[in-house]
Formats: structure tokens, sequence, C-alpha cells
């Protein structure tokens, strides 16, 4: 070891290899970094007393600075790609960033492992260091100040960042001083931030004087005056202050606000720091998360019922009265000591909380909060799921903190949730509801019932997911609907099982849908021999009274068939799959359960009344249509049989498709007559409403959890809300469909309508 390091007097004087190496510490390429990084924690991991004093001494241990500095270079070099992905969605970005995330949780990762290391002070320099380089200065000031320069970070990537390094260092001490702080005015930053980062001062935020006691932030020509705190007084909404322009009390307040008022980035980012606080058990005391409001009362209950049985206080009687004064005061005291230590170590002043500020009040806001987020309609359910875990995480609660007027506001979200999912049973996809609901109820009990939140705190840093419509699929698309169908769905479900949270009831496995119902004897389905399974192609099926159709239309005879086995009543129709190639079927419309279907049948020749299935497609989002200048011509609009949404090999992520996405196709049928054109929209129009009907009775004890939500009459008739299309310029009636929307049998279709679907109708 001698040729590696001199010692003199039991003392490490010289360690020429350890020194040569973190020379390259910051070295551009990434496989020296890693290098020197390898060497350092072997050095660090030794355990010699004489060579941790060595790599702590000056000016050795600038090292750790120099770190920490770097560090610092990579948080502000991601807030760039951030910024100008938030400015710029489109931009190809999500590459960079990730591999800027990647970076900056290995360098953490790194700090963490020589904090591990044992070596002593180096956990209280680097502690030291965060603080002074990066949290104090950056990160906390960013979560109030909307502007950015060159040097501040945005309040997006502060929240990861913050949520990384809670996650990743574990010094209690850090973990500690980052939540004492949040409880200080955002203006206590200001000065920091101004004066410590090279001397910088950015010109968009500077102190005005005011009258004796008063001082106002102008921030970008506003004046923004300090008010107190918002945790003595439960009353005060947090919306109201964001909404009249003045600036927070507290980071804490700050927070709760972007949950209430702040848009999807901004209250994920929120809900992550929140969860991440929550999720530091060993570092973060109780008391702290008490004082954020977000310890469970099963553990406070857990820690006064602890303190009574060895004998330190009468607790078993503060087990129901959480505000006492005794309480209070050694709350009051213990966070007191946290904020005085902040002042003197880092010289962050910090006010006392107000007296009378007890952990119910500051929960009682928390609940408030994330109450008030679960009525937001302009949140993505994605987000609403985290804001559920985190609802789920504290209970339960006390009747003081979780009263009727919460317990109201949910049932009144959920009842608007419930007629928005009703109207979906008639919409363009029932036929999908109750799976997308059962499989949904599944990811979202298991998300709310997880240890940790649903996304990652990384994601805060993209753009949510575009959807379809984004420069792909037009607004009427079918694709759009059932995406709309699926986000409807998933906040449904959140607040359905948040009420059940909320009651304290067990939450069941699956949702308590009706099981489906056996197909009536008298349904077209059963008049026609199907079964519970639905068509099949190729396979037989009782066509009715329209029988030997080709003879009656080929002479068109006036005279009714009055040989009639059944009431199916299918009816002939033409259509060309392709231009000038007409082919004669029967159409038909039927209907098994929460299924449904438009039928194209050909007549079997040698058996009467009995046709061969050839086409299948969709009957839910059909949308019929009689043209308005030929009476006999009936529009159809065929949506796939699938959504997208439910296959991520199909989906669409940030506003690139990654195969090609669905259209829906268009039929024109033509019929013999008048009133053969409308007995096939009329049959469309019945099938239907039985689909719905069985959609909604198997949905109906689901709805009404309470028994006090009334299932509303059904909607509109799909012809109703369907708008009537142009007249082709030719005679003849053609269609272009999706092959991923019907099933053919038989039927040889040119390829063109699967490469480039241009159909000679212009629809709505």
């Amino acid at each position: 070891m001698g040729e590696f390091v001199r010692i003199l007097k039991e003392e490490v004087v010289s360690f020429p290899l350890y020194i040569e190496a973190i020379r390259f510490a910051f070295h551009e390429e990434n496989m020296i970094r890693t290098a020197v990084r390898a060497l350092a924690l072997n050095v660090y991991h030794v355990g010699d007393e004489s060579v941790n004093r060595f790599v702590v001494k000056a000016p050795h241990a600038d090292y750790f600075s120099n770190l920490l500095t770097y560090f610092r270079k990579q948080c502000i070099d991601l807030n760039g790609l951030v910024s100008e992905t938030l400015k710029n969605p489109d931009s190809d970005t999500t590459t960079a960033i990730l591999a800027a995330v990647d970076e900056i949780e290995d360098d953490l990762y790194y700090i963490s492992d020589v904090i591990s290391a044992g070596i002593p002070d180096v956990g209280r320099l680097i502690t030291d260091k965060i603080m002074q380089l990066l949290i104090l200065p950056l990160l906390l000031p960013s979560l109030q100040l909307d502007a950015a320069n060159d040097i501040q970070i945005g309040a997006i990537t502060s929240l990861y960042l913050l949520c990384c390094i809670l996650r990743i260092v574990k010094i209690k001490d850090l973990a500690n001083t980052i939540a004492a702080a949040l409880f200080c005015s955002p203006e206590a930053f200001i000065a920091d931030s101004e004066t410590k980062l090279n001397g910088y001062v950015p010109d968009h935020v500077h102190e005005i004087q005011q009258p004796e006691n008063e001082i106002v932030i102008e921030v970008n020509g506003c004046s923004k005056q300090i008010m107190q705190s918002l945790s003595s007084s439960s009353q005060v909404r947090t919306e109201d202050i964001i909404a009249k322009g003045v600036s927070h009390s507290t980071l804490r307040d700050a927070l709760l606000s972007y949950i209430t008022v702040g848009d999807d980035l901004q209250v994920l980012g929120s809900l992550s720091m929140l969860a991440t606080l929550l999720q530091t058990k060993v570092e973060l005391d109780e008391i702290m998360l008490d004082a954020l409001g977000i310890l469970p009362q099963r553990k406070q209950h857990k820690k006064l019922l602890l303190q009574a049985l060895v004998g330190e206080d009468s607790r078993e009687d503060q087990l129901f009265s959480l505000g006492s004064s005794s309480i209070r005061d050694e709350f009051n005291c213990e966070l007191d000591g946290y904020l005085q230590t902040l002042k003197d170590q880092y010289g962050v002043a910090c006010s006392s909380l107000e007296v009378g500020t007890t952990p119910s009040a500051h929960r009682f806001q928390v609940l408030h909060t994330l109450v008030s987020l679960f009525c937001r309609s302009n949140i993505s359910p994605e987000t609403l799921w985290d804001g559920g875990w985190l609802f789920r995480q504290l209970l339960p609660y006390s009747e003081a903190e979780f009263n009727s007027k919460h317990l109201k506001l949910l049932k009144d979200s959920y009842k608007n949730c419930t007629c928005a999912l009703l109207e979906e049973t008639r919409g363009t996809w029932p036929d999908l509801l109750v799976s997308i609901l059962r499989d949904e109820w599944k990811k979202c009990k298991r998300a709310m019932e997880a240890s940790s939140p649903p996304k990652e705190p990384k994601c805060i840093l993209f753009p949510l997911e575009k959807s379809s419509a984004d420069d792909v699929l037009p607004s009427e698309s079918s694709i759009i609907a059932g995406e709309k169908m699926c986000k409807v769905v998933k906040v449904f479900v959140l607040l359905h099982q948040l009420h059940i949270f909320s009651l304290g009831r067990a939450l069941p496995d699956q949702p308590p849908t009706c099981l489906p119902s056996d197909i009536p004897e008298n349904s077209r389905a059963r008049t026609a021999g199907l079964d519970a399974s639905g068509p099949k192609l190729g396979a037989e099926l009782r066509l009715g009274q329209f029988s030997i159709w080709y003879l009656i239309w080929l002479i068109d005879d006036d005279n009714n068939n009055d040989d009639n086995d059944g009431d199916v009543d299918a009816v002939p129709c033409r259509i060309a799959f392709e231009r000038g190639k007409e082919r004669h079927f029967c159409f038909l419309a039927i209907s098994v359960g929460t299924s449904g279907w438009i039928l194209l049948a050909e007549e079997l020749p040698l058996k009467k009344h009995y046709g061969t299935i050839r086409i299948v497609a969709p009957l839910a989002g059909s949308n019929p249509t009689i043209d308005e200048k030929h009476s006999r011509w009936l529009h159809l609009r065929i949506r796939p049989s699938t959504l997208p949404v439910l296959d991520p090999a199909k989906s669409i992520t940030h506003g690139k498709a990654k195969t090609k996405a669905l259209v829906d196709g268009r039929w024109t049928l033509a019929f013999r007559d008048d009133e053969s054109c409308k007995t096939a929209l009329s049959m469309i129009i019945e099938e239907f409403d039985l689909q719905s009907s069985e959609v909604k009775r198997r949905l109906n004890s689901l709805l009404n959890i309470e028994g006090g939500i009334d299932v509303p009459d059904s909607s509109l008739h799909p012809s109703e809300a369907s708008s009537s299309t142009q007249t082709p310029s030719n005679s003849s009636v053609h269609v272009t469909a999706s092959l991923n929307s019907i099933m053919f049998a038989n039927l040889k279709l040119p390829s063109f309508l699967d490469v480039n679907p241009n159909p000679p109708l212009k629809s709505a």
C-alpha cells in the first residue's frame, strides 16, 4: 500500500492514486467518470480512520463541493429541456430528458453510496452543500415564483428534484430540514437566490419599501402582499388566494394550491411531493408528517397508545381529543425547534406557526384540498388516481377532519360522473362499457392499495400523452369518443372506490354489476337462430319474409310475398365495396345482451328464407341517416371493433402514432323503396335501444351506490345525433370501410380500401 499512500505518524499525508483520480471526476466521458467513482467508493469503504480524515480534510474535501456544484449544473440543464418541452410539446426532447434524468438519479445514488460508507462528517458536509447550493437558492424559491430565468429552476423540475433527493439520499437531517423549510414564506429564500448564485440578481423580482411592518414583493410588475399563515384557519380557501394574485404565506400552502387550481403537471408534481414525504418513513420524523397534515391518523393513535402504555402521560385520553392543549404545545415546540435549526445553520428566518394551530387543522387542509381535486373536471384521470392513492393512505379520519360537507362534495362529484357514464350507454361504445369498467376497477383497486403512487415522479417532466384527436383523427371520430368514454370510466371508478373508502367499507375485487340476461324468446336474434356467442362469418341464419328477394328486386314486383315463415324482417339492399361492382345482400340489425351487430347476408338459393352471413359490423356508433336527396339510401358509420387505447401497441404516444390510426368506415346502402329504407332505420334504432337498455341494467346496481342516484331516461337515438350526408356525383352507390371495423367471409375487397381509404361520399 506504500506505493499508493504515504503515511507519517499514523496520518495519511499523500494519496496520489485518489488525488489523481478525482481530477477526472467530472470528465466529459461517462466511462471515465464511472471508473473514478468506483475507485473513490473503494477508498471510502477501506474503513481506516486516517484515510477518512484525509478525504474530508482541505483541500481534498473540495471534491464533495465540486460534486454538488456539478450536480446543480445538471439540474439546471434538465430544467432547460423541460422548459423547452412545456413551451413546445411537439419538440423531440423526450430522449434527452430521459437521459438527463438517468444521469441525475445515478449521481444521487452515487452520493447516497458515499454517505453509506460511514465516513464521519461526510453526511453533514453533503447535507450542507445540497441545501446551500441547490435546495435553498434554487428549488424552494421556484415553488412560488412563476417566472424563470437562466439561473432559476421551474416549479415542475423543482418538484421532481426534491422528490428524487428525498427518495434516494437517505439523510435524516436533510429530510427534516426540507420538510421544515416548507413552513417558510417563499420570500425568505429570495435573498439567498439573489446574492449567493454568482452574484446574479434577477431583474423580475425585487423588494419595494412599504410602511412599517409590511413588505410587498413585486413579481413581473404585480404587487403581491404577504399574507398570514393559512394554517391558523381552515376556512380560508387557497384557491381564492391564487385567484386574487396574492402570494402564499408558506411553501406548504403553495403545494396545496397547485392541487386546487394548478394544471395537470402542477397537480401531479405536488401530489408526488406529498407522497414522497409520506413515504420517507425512516428519515422523516413523524412530527414533521403531522405538521404537514399527512400523518395517517392510525399512526397518530399508535404513537399515543404506546406513550400511554409506557406511562409517559395519560395519553389514552388524547386518542379521541387530538386538539388538546398538551398535544398542541408539544407540536408547536418540536416544530419551532426545526425552524430554529433552519435559521441557525442556513440563515433562513421562518416565522413560527400561530398559537392554536394543531395537526388536526393541517390534516383538515389536506383533506379539503384532495376533495376539491376530486371535484375538478379539467384534470386527467391518471392524475386523479394519484390523488386517490394519497387520500387512501391518510385513512381513517376523524369527523372533525373529514366531515359531512366533504362527503357531500364527493357524492355530488360522483353523481355528475354517473350522469356522464349513463350517456355513454347510448354512445358509440356501449358494447365495451361493462368490460372496460370491470378492467379499470381492478386496475384502480390495485393502484389504491399499492405501496407507492401509480406514477413515478419523473412523469411530471413530460406533457400528458396526446389524444388521438391531435393532428391525427377528426373530432367526430369514434376513436375520440372511445377515449372520452375510457376517461369517464376511470374517473367514475375512482370516485366510486373513494366513496366506499370514506364510508369505511371493504372494497370488493369486482364491481357489483348484474349478470347477463338470457336472450328473450321473441327477440330478433333468437328468431334468426343466433345464440349468446353472436354471429359468425359463414354461418346460416333465418332471413324471414324477404326471401327470394332477387326475383322481387329484378322484376320490381309491388306485391308482397305472403309466404312468411318468420318475423326476422331482413331487408334486401345493394352496396358497392368497389366502384362499379354492386352486390346484393339482406340487411339485418341484431342485438344480443350488451352487443349488437349489423349483418349483411347472402340468401341461400336452395334453402328458402335462410342466408349466409358475409359481413359483420358493430351496431353501436353506426349513426344511421337517410340521405336528404335520395330517400332510398341509408348512410352508416362503421367504427372499429376495438379501441386502440386498450392496446398499448396501437396507442399514440407524444403525438406520434405507433401504427396506422384506425379510421371509421362509411357505408351507403340502397334499398328497393322508401319504406324498406325506413324499415332498416327503425330496425337499427330498435336493436340499439335494446342493447343500451341491457348495458344500463348491467350497471344499475353499481350506479345506485346508496340508492339515491336516479337513472335518467334514454337520450337521443343514434339517428338524431348524425347529420345528413351529401349525394355522390354518379348514380352508383359506394362504400369505403376500414378492414379493422368489419369481418368479411368469402368476400374479396380491393386493396385500396385498407391502404388509402377515399370514400366517394362526403360524410359529416
